[in-house]
């Protein structure tokens, strides 16, 4: 490996880790990085989702201040994201690389298109229930705890623009402010990645790229830190706008 392949990848995870901790889809730097330099699909994508787990702990612990209090809803969710990621793991190694290429683009649109309505979703549901400290309703229990599982199938399986999915979900469901779910998007999400990456590691061992992984992990674990720094001092404006940029972005590279 060249000392440019070495720099360009390590960058790419830079890039990737701190992306992922302002909002998510990182691994549209990463990923057609390693294609560029030749690794097939599936093992780019294994080793990337491998390293980039390292991004997903840093950016975390920048964010640790804004999910003080979050706890319940932490524990809450964790289960869903940990079962969905196991689930779309295992999707990657057994099925055809392009099976879920259709819907990809449309799962981010709607990630998108929740972003840019929440806050006129969440007017409405505490227009109908003003007494925020109430048990949510079954519906929205339901809406939330589902949603969560179908992102994580979708983290697990290839993990582009999990972020914005995660964001437009929650920003629709609950009425927490904008930076305490993306703490707890960026938890959630290192879930994900963490199972997947354990799951590409104990079925698929051979798919690994250690060396690549270990320039993602220490690029990722540097933009991390970064990110957090950057994001935690964004109005929710700002950061609503670029989720919104970001998720564009994604559907027109994927299509």
């Amino acid at each position: 490996m060249s000392l440019t392949h070495i720099l360009l990848i390590t960058l790419a995870g830079v890039a990737a880790g701190t992306i992922n901790t302002v909002v998510g889809s990182g691994t549209l730097v990463t990923f057609p990085t390693l294609l560029a330099f030749g690794y097939p699909a599936v093992p780019a994508n294994i080793s990337n989702s491998v390293g980039l787990v390292a991004g997903g702990v840093s950016g975390s612990w920048g964010y640790r201040k804004e999910v003080v209090g979050a706890g319940a809803r932490l524990r809450q969710l964790t289960p869903m994201s940990f079962l969905g990621a196991a689930v779309g793991a295992l999707l990657l190694i057994w099925l055809p690389p392009a099976a879920f290429k259709a819907i990809v683009p449309s799962l981010i649109l709607l990630g998108v298109v929740l972003v840019l309505i929440g806050p006129w979703l969440q007017k409405r549901a505490a227009a109908h229930h003003p007494d925020e400290t109430a048990p949510m309703s079954r519906g929205r229990q339901l809406a939330l705890t589902g949603g969560v599982f179908v992102c994580g199938v979708y983290g697990g399986y290839f993990g582009a623009a999990q972020g914005v999915l995660l964001m437009g979900l929650m920003s629709a469901v609950l009425s927490d402010s904008l930076q305490r779910l993306n703490g707890i998007k960026n938890i959630l999400s290192t879930i994900v990645n963490s199972v997947a990456a354990l799951t590409f590691i104990s079925v698929s061992f051979h798919d690994v790229r250690w060396s690549v992984a270990l320039l993602i992990a220490i690029g990722s674990l540097i933009g991390g830190f970064i990110g957090a720094k950057v994001g935690r001092k964004l109005p929710p404006w700002l950061l609503r706008a670029f989720i919104v940029v970001v998720g564009v972005v994604a559907i027109a590279t994927m299509i």
